[in-house]
């Protein structure tokens, strides 16, 4: 038995935080978190996890399965946590689901994504205070088979500036 998990807020109502269920069975079905700063984790056995994202949280879902015959699932979505209130779409094993900013299904195009994370990394940028609107053209740009363009030092503080006097 693990940590408990807070779904109740001191008010009674449901948590503000968004859940995602992790599961790894090896070989079978892998399901990850490639980037984002969880708030909390409860670990349920050795196999299955959960993670807590606050509001306004981005984070990074990877999600492969496999049976006797090869690859079934691959998939990675990036999701931006929802408060209580907003608008979300669903997203398996999230609850209750967030803004998809990057939704992409196939190992090639996982893979493309994957590079793109490692990218904005080696600038020595954090991919979970990127700016959304960077993971929303990636995906964009991968859903018509083109090449997205390259996060930049000079974008990135273009958003740090937009975020703070949206603030």
């Amino acid at each position: 038995m693990g940590r408990s998990v807070h779904l109740l807020s001191p008010e009674g109502g449901m948590s503000d935080l968004t859940q995602v269920e992790l599961l790894w069975l090896e070989k079978r079905i892998e399901n990850w978190i490639r980037f984002g700063h969880a708030v909390e984790e409860t670990i349920i056995d050795k196999r299955r996890r959960v993670l807590s994202f606050a509001p306004g949280a981005i984070f990074a879902f990877v999600r492969w399965a496999s049976n006797d015959f090869g690859t079934v699932v691959s998939r990675i979505e990036i999701v931006r946590a929802v408060a209580p209130g907003q608008a979300y779409t669903t997203v398996p094993f999230v609850r209750p689901g967030g803004e998809i900013l990057l939704r992409l299904a196939g190992w090639s195009r996982v893979e493309a994504v994957l590079q793109r994370i490692d990218r904005v990394e080696a600038l020595g940028i954090d991919p979970a205070e990127a700016a959304p609107d960077y993971w929303q053209h990636v995906h964009n740009r991968l859903s018509a088979y083109d090449v997205p363009r390259d996060y930049t030092r000079g974008r990135h503080q273009a958003w740090l500036h937009r975020r703070r006097f949206a603030r």
